[in-house]
This record gives C-alpha cells, structure tokens and sequence, in this order.
C-alpha cells in the first residue's frame, strides 16, 4: 500500500469530486482514479461508488477513510518529532556528574537548558571518573562531567572548571585534626586510604604527581572506592584520605557532630581540573546544545574555602 494512495483517497472523501481532488494534489483525473483503483485492488474492496452524476464512499469507504486520517496524522507527527529531534528541540539526554559539577556546573546549566530547551528530557547520573568514562563508552550516558579528560580520539572534551583543590581528610583524633594546612610532604610519615585509580585517574595521578613533586612515597594501608567509606575508615583509625574541595564541603568535614576534619594540603597543592566529555561521533544534537548552555562557566573554586573550618 502507497502512502501517497491513502492521501488520494482522503482527499477524494473530504472533494467527493474527482475533478476538485485532482485539483488539490496537482494531478491529473486519470491519474487520480488510476491510484483510487491500484489502493482499491490492494485492499480487495471497493472504497468509493461513482456514477455520471456524483461520488460517494461506500461502507467500506467510510470505515477506511476514518482509520486513514489516523494513519496519515501519526505519520504526520512522526515527521514532526523527528525533524524536531535532528534539530535538537526535542529528545533526551542522559548527563553524568560528580559532585563538583553538581553544584557548581549543573544548577545554571540545567536552568539554562530549561529555558532554551525545554523539549529536551534530561536524566542525570552520579557516578565517579571511571566509571562516567565507561558508561560514555558504551552509549549510557551521552554526557560525562568528570576529572581530567581522557587521551583517546574516540572522546572529545572541554575545560569546565580550574584547579579544584584535594585535601586531606582525618578523624577529629589524628594529630593533624587541628592543623589548617600540612607540607604535603609530611605524608611520607602516614598511612593513607586511596581508591584504585581506574575509579578516577585524574585524582589518583594529581595526588601521585605532588607525592613525587615533594620527593616521597604514598603509604597505602587501605583501599576505599567510596568517598564516604573513606570517611568513616579515617574517622576510627588514624589514616589520611582525601577528598575534592567540594566534596570536603558537601559533607560537613569540621563541622560539629561529624567524625571527620579536611586539611589543605600544601607544597604542593594537588589541583584537578573539570571537563565534559562526549563521543567524538556523537549525533545527539542535545549534546551541543547542553555545551552551549555550560559555555560562560568558569567557577572559581577557591571561593569554597572559607567554608571549610580550619
């Protein structure tokens, strides 16, 4: 059956003259009961009765043509959603993040978004590092807000966020719990709670760099992928962790009734930088069109210190 038969055939029950139907399709009479004949044959009925004088649907006619008008407006519609999704008006995104991109990327970009872009359904996903890079990898997430950027063609990225400071994470009992800042270099004398790197390399290699920049070795006593099993680790034992500004801050560390307390790190600062990340063949148009909306942020996080207790 020709979509273009069921058009005819509408538009000669909306005429009920062939004439004035061929008229609106730009066609020919012949034309026109040629295709009323091949639709009426492919459907084994006769849809329309005619005489010398006038042209009427038959019951079968009638029937059909109210299932046709449905056909014909869901085709309708389909065309409409899928050239609103190529254009990036309508669709869907699925966007991950952690916590620094929470509260310093998303609130403005998802505002953004929203205004500009409110065809767009967006789903967001918290997830560290390596596992945001996997998920981008295997068509899960079409966005990753993450640490550091990957080095294979198969992602492209761009800059979000600048130097982003890790600190030191102790327990209220460690000696360091009432210190401000600490010489990086004074690790050489702790035993630390690391994550294995494939959970975010960015951080675990800013934190290697600054160990080798002051000349010493990380202890690694245990392991913890989960920032606040890390937390609870250093508040019952006396190990070092380390935590994002942000994270330090989301979580309380210092304040009152918590068991944990954020030391900055100095000489040197391990800094990480934030970036999105997507496929470098990615086709979802909603993909740049989010971009443009985290295009004028830059925030300093540096701010965030003053809400850290020393």
């Amino acid at each position: 059956m020709d979509f273009r038969h069921l058009i005819s055939f509408i538009t000669i029950a909306e005429e009920l003259h062939f004439g004035r139907a061929a008229r609106r399709l730009h066609l020919s009479q012949p034309s026109l009961s040629a295709q009323l004949q091949k639709l009426e044959k492919s459907l084994g009925v006769q849809l329309v009765a005619r005489t010398s004088h006038e042209v009427e649907l038959t019951p079968a006619g009638r029937e059909f043509v109210a299932r046709a008008r449905i056909v014909v407006a869901q085709m309708d519609r389909a065309a409409q959603a899928a050239k609103a999704t190529a254009e990036g008006r309508v669709g869907t995104l699925n966007i991950g993040y952690n916590l620094p991109a929470s509260r310093h990327v998303l609130p403005e970009s998802l505002a953004r978004m929203t205004d500009r872009h409110p065809g767009i359904e967006v789903s967001l996903w918290e997830k560290r590092t390596g596992p945001q890079l996997a998920a981008l990898a295997d068509g899960s997430l079409d966005i990753a807000l993450v640490y550091g950027h990957p080095s294979t063609t198969d992602f492209r990225y761009v800059r979000l966020m600048r130097r982003v400071p890790l600190l030191a994470v102790v327990g209220r009992r460690h000696p360091w719990a009432h210190r401000s800042s600490v010489p990086f270099a004074e690790l050489a004398d702790q035993e630390c709670v690391l994550f294995a790197r494939e959970q975010c390399p960015a951080m675990y290699d800013s934190l290697v760099r600054a160990a080798a920049s002051a000349h010493i070795t990380l202890a690694v006593a245990q392991t913890a992928d989960d920032p606040g099993a890390t937390a609870h680790m250093v508040s019952v034992r006396p190990l070092v962790g380390f935590a994002s500004l942000p994270r330090a801050v989301s979580m309380g560390m210092g304040a009152a009734g918590t068991g944990t307390v954020a030391v900055k790190l100095r000489d040197p600062v391990p800094m990480l930088d934030l970036y999105a990340v997507w496929r470098a063949d990615e086709e979802n148009p909603a993909v740049g069109l989010f971009l443009e909306c985290t295009d004028a942020l830059d925030p300093d996080p540096a701010e965030a210190v003053r809400a850290i207790p020393a």
